[in-house]
């Protein structure tokens, strides 16, 4: 906030008066934003000590644009659509320019709206008469919240059933960016862009180990004993059972994604080149740079492979596939309008997200092609996919968004089976054995979930 130097009061009335505004705003006789009241105060969940904003009992109610006259004592000050009260201090043309001030002083972040009305007042608004449980408290989430029992938000990191919470790892720094679990080992492997990878034990959830990299991690996957870790410029190979570890030159840029298929590493990088490698086992140097798949004009974020496909996504808003037997260009899909983040091969299907809000299911034609089969829209954003079978064997999508949740939706009916919530965007999913799936957030925590069989809806 920018120090402006103090106006001088003209004389000790005026003086008297800001300085008892500002002990009403609980600042320590600092000077309040333009007379503005704190919304959060008259809710019960201003968190700034001090705060820069007016610390008021709750003034008369705001009704029809106009401001209300104060009613006699006894009598009821709440008009039928009234729902909190509104700052009376300006005209009703200023008053939301001044709430949303407040709401920036805050950091406040709109929770998403109810999938649906309670009804409507006499003046043909839309009121809301029960707790919106369907959100989770970012005050909470914060561990801020004042309203206790009484808050009108979910207090929990999830809603839903059949799936829990097992742990939360705590020790990445910055965004975590890709998780793995090698096989035959008996730990769980972050990489996060603090430039470092963190290995878990999965029998008691501590960190074994830290490999400091000194850059950014972009992605991070297994294959067999192999772990890769794409960087700026290189991507890292470790062989867990040997103990080597080589370096793969080439990229430009970061590497946002990489695959294994038919014996070769492909890693997408940010000047939209993907690399393969050919791997050579027995051999000095395993691995071999065998082609550059040139195409897209932009980074790219995500590759999958099913069958003799290789599919991209990229921020060039497209999706390539690619012949994995002449690792040539085949077709160009264009169905999205921002930037796919995630592909999914599951059956015969292809499963990709975008920013643009949408999942997309793709399925062949007899003509060779691909075509959206059915398109799931969202209120936000989608950042990562991955699926799994529940214990029932009934299939699962998991699919984060950009507003901080992951949802679970049963397929192929799309019905939302819970919401996890987390404190900044999930970037990363990866499902492990025995129903469990881990997701990865942008403040660095990774969480350990299990998915279950779903309560009987016919049990009381």
């Amino acid at each position: 906030m920018d120090v402006k130097a103090p106006r001088r009061f003209t004389n000790k009335r005026e003086r008297s008066f800001f300085n008892s505004l500002g002990q009403l705003g609980g600042g320590g006789g600092s000077r309040p934003s333009k007379k503005v009241i704190c919304v959060y105060h008259l809710e019960g969940r201003c968190n700034r000590n001090p705060c820069r904003f007016l610390h008021v009992e709750s003034p008369a109610p705001h009704v029809n644009g106009k401001i209300a006259k104060q009613l006699p004592e006894g009598m009821p000050n709440k008009s039928p659509n009234y729902n909190r009260p509104k700052n009376v201090w300006v005209s009703s043309g200023s008053e939301d320019r001044n709430q949303d001030r407040v709401k920036r002083d805050h950091n406040y972040t709109a929770p998403k709206k109810l999938a649906s009305a309670t009804g409507n007042d006499e003046s043909g608004n839309i009121t809301i008469t029960q707790k919106t449980a369907e959100n989770v408290c970012d005050h909470w989430i914060s561990g801020n919240c004042v309203r206790g029992d009484e808050c009108k938000f979910l207090h929990s990191w999830y809603r839903g059933d059949g799936f829990s919470m097992l742990a939360k790892l705590d020790g990445h720094k910055k965004a975590v960016t890709g998780i793995a679990l090698p096989l035959g080992s008996d730990k769980l492997y972050s990489g996060s862009r603090d430039g470092t990878v963190r290995l878990w034990d999965c029998h008691t959830g501590q960190c074994a180990s830290v490999i400091n990299l000194g850059a950014e991690v972009g992605s991070l996957i297994c294959e067999g004993p192999w772990v890769f870790t794409g960087m700026p410029n290189v991507v890292k190979a470790w062989n867990i059972e040997s103990s080597t570890e080589h370096s793969l030159n080439g990229p430009v840029g970061q590497v946002y994604s990489m695959v294994v298929a038919k014996e070769m590493l492909f890693a997408g990088a940010q000047d939209g080149d993907i690399l393969a490698w050919k791997g050579n086992p027995g051999a000095k140097d395993p691995f071999q740079l065998a082609a550059f798949l040139r195409a897209h004009t932009r980074a790219v974020t995500c590759l999958a492979v099913v069958g003799s496909k290789l599919y991209s996504g990229s921020m060039d808003n497209t999706i390539r596939v690619w012949d994995l037997d002449t690792l040539e260009l085949v077709m160009t899909l264009d169905d999205h309008t921002d930037v796919p983040m995630s592909l999914l091969c599951w059956d015969q299907y292809l499963l990709s997200c975008s920013l643009d809000q949408t999942v997309k299911v793709w399925v062949a034609t007899e003509a060779g092609n691909l075509e959206v089969a059915y398109t799931h829209n969202e209120d936000h954003g989608l950042v990562a996919l991955c699926g799994m079978n529940d214990a029932d064997g009934k299939p699962v999508l998991i699919c984060s968004c950009n507003d901080n949740s992951i949802c679970l939706y049963e397929l192929p009916s799309f019905v939302e089976r819970g919401r996890i919530f987390s404190k900044r965007e999930v970037r990363a999913l990866q499902i492990g054995p025995d129903g469990l799936f881990f997701a990865g957030d942008g403040t660095g925590m990774l969480g350990v979930w299990k998915l279950s069989k779903k309560p009987s809806e016919e049990m009381s």
